[in-house]
């Protein structure tokens, strides 16, 4: 198995590239949800970790509440694909929402761009409706298409600990 040192650059190399991931959560009555995100990743030779300006829905409070655990898996059609399994944490702080406001805004094409597009945020990192959602992988699935288009099953990284 990788070390993540081996598998985060080529995790957030993809996830960039493909820019939006379908995720996953759980209500409370143990159902899967799933949505579209925009998630910019962060590796900081230790620590990989994810980032998404979302909307503080209260279905959204109620799965992280239930189930705090988020699955994300980007796919292209090249059928290039990495998969993230987190611990899932939503931040409304003033500091936490300016940070992350200001990391997408400067964060480099295609994923980063300018929050102000979406009209509900209008009003900035201050707005009600912006939250940050962190994103803590515990595992880490690395796939390129050419490992799946050989037909082997074996990732080529793959890296995960205890989420406990």
């Amino acid at each position: 198995m990788a070390t993540l040192a081996e598998t985060a650059p080529a995790f957030v190399e993809i996830a960039h590239r493909i820019v939006w991931a379908t995720a996953a959560t759980v209500d409370s009555h143990g159902r899967p949800w799933t949505r579209i995100l925009h998630p910019i990743w962060e590796w900081d030779g230790e620590r990989l970790t994810g980032w998404v300006a979302t909307e503080p829905t209260r279905t959204k409070r109620a799965h992280l509440a239930a189930h705090p655990y988020v699955s994300v898996t980007y796919w292209d059609a090249s059928h290039d694909t990495v998969s993230a399994h987190c611990r899932a944490s939503l931040h409304t702080d003033d500091a936490t929402c300016a940070e992350l406001w200001e990391r997408f805004r400067s964060g480099p094409e295609p994923v980063g761009y300018d929050p102000t597009i979406i009209h509900a945020w209008k009003d900035g990192p201050r707005s009600p409706a912006f939250a940050a959602l962190r994103l803590d992988p515990w595992r880490v699935r690395v796939q390129p298409a050419p490992v799946l288009l050989e037909g082997r099953v074996e990732l080529v990284k793959d890296w995960a600990e205890d989420p406990a």
